[in-house]
Order: C-alpha cells, then structure tokens, then sequence
C-alpha cells in the first residue's frame, strides 16, 4: 500500500471562489513505512520524511497507537488490521497538511474505518473518525458535524460530507461542507499511482520542487484574493453556528 500519488487538490465556493493545484500525496503502510529509500526516511532528516510528531498528538510516539486509541474511543470494531495514511511527506524539512486520511482496514482487507485529520494555521488538528458507508464501484460515503475551527471564511453549524475512492490505481478524497441544504465549499484531492521509489520521488519533486512551501502560501494568497472579491470574513470569533446544529456522529477529539 505504500505509493506515491500525483494529482491535483481543488476548491470551489459557488458563485465566488475556485482554485486548482498540481500535488503529490503519499500513502504509507504504518506497519511497513519504507525504510530503504535514499531520499524518503521516517522520523529521520531527508529530502522527502514522515514525522510522526507531524501528526497525531504532535509528538514523538508511533501512530498507528494513536489511531488504534481513536477507534476504541468511536466504539469502532477493528481486529488490528493495517492502517494506511495518505499525506503529503515534509519536504525540505517542511509540510502543512490540511487534511490527512487514515484508512483502517481489517485483516480480512474490509475498511473498518476512516480516520480524518483535519488541521488549520493554528497548529491544530482534529479528528473525525467515521465507520464507511460502502456504495456501488467501492467508493466511501461519510458524514459528521464540522466542530473544529478552520477557516475565517467559514461560520460554525455547518456539516461535512466525504466521498472517498480508497487507493489503489487513483485515490480521491472530496470533502463537501454543506450549510444545510446548500454547499458552502467542496475541496478534494484526486490523483493517479505511481511506485513509491527514488526516481518517482525525484520526477513528482521536478513536477513540484516546492510544493509544500505553495500550500501554506498559496492559503493566505488565497484568502487575500477572496477578500478582494468581497466574500465575508469572519474570523475566528465568527464561528457562531447560522442554525441548530445536526446531531454528530460520534467523532474522537
């Protein structure tokens, strides 16, 4: 399950904002993060690394813990299966991640879960950890209240609803936030698989050379230009929900 997925993230606000970017995603087998690569190292200084400090609690501990603690805490069943995290690596010694996924899968290959590590400019994160709902052609549905501050442009009592294509040859993750029945923004990633190797490394960096870096700028350019076009800043105080929040579905903090 290790790979590396090149494809592009994009964002839509009807009628106001849209954006598209090239990106490279990884996914990492928990239990068999590469550990013979020459420019890829886990917890180790490297041209592309996986911190675990980088996500999780933020600190230096095993993740698959972490995330196996998460689903105890959501009552989700799991016999201990692999767990699988799509991410981008740190590159340069740098990453912002606004979402990573976890996919929790049962020994016998079933999804048990998928966890949704949501982060905002603030240094913080949150987990949403959702059972699947499993629709025709494999894909993944899920829903639950979004209860964690992420964008200025955004007010509280809103919901989340996911399509995810778990990997294989693509993976795509899309991410609607609905205010009732209308749609405030969708954001997804969608991309094809590559081999997870040095020279695949070195061709998405050559694609991308400082991907990273645009991701956190390319979020404040972003909202500068949505300023300009007059959508209404809010702020963190403005996190008021607009109406009665929908019952969530049972998320891990």
């Amino acid at each position: 399950m290790n790979a590396l997925y090149t494809g592009h993230v994009a964002h839509m606000r009807p009628g106001k904002h849209r954006l598209r970017y090239p990106v490279f995603m990884l996914t990492l087998d928990l239990d068999d993060v590469p550990s013979k690569l020459k420019h890829f190292k886990h917890n180790q200084r490297a041209f592309f690394a996986l911190y675990d400090r980088d996500h999780g609690a933020q600190r230096d501990a095993a993740l698959k813990p972490q995330i196996e603690a998460k689903l105890r805490e959501a009552g989700i069943a799991w016999d201990s299966g692999r767990v699988v995290l799509l991410t981008m690596p740190r590159l340069f010694n740098y990453v912002f991640n606004p979402l990573s996924v976890y996919f929790c899968y049962r020994r016998d290959g079933t999804v048990a879960a998928l966890v949704h590590e949501v982060s905002n400019t603030f240094g913080e994160s949150h987990f949403y950890v959702l059972p699947p709902r499993m629709e025709a052609g494999g894909a993944i549905t899920q829903s639950c209240a979004k209860d964690f501050f992420v964008s200025p442009f955004l007010e509280g009592g809103l919901r989340y609803e996911f399509s995810v294509t778990p990997p294989g040859e693509r993976v795509a993750v899309a991410m609607i936030v609905k205010r009732g029945d209308d749609v405030a923004l969708t954001a997804s990633f969608a991309g094809e698989r590559r081999e997870l190797n040095d020279a695949q490394l070195v061709r998405a960096w050559l694609n991308n050379p400082l991907m990273t870096f645009k991701v956190i700028a390319g979020i404040h350019w972003e909202a500068a230009l949505m300023m300009v076009k007059g959508v209404r800043y809010l702020g963190r105080r403005g996190q008021t929900p607009a109406q009665p929040q929908a019952p969530k579905t049972k998320a891990a903090a």
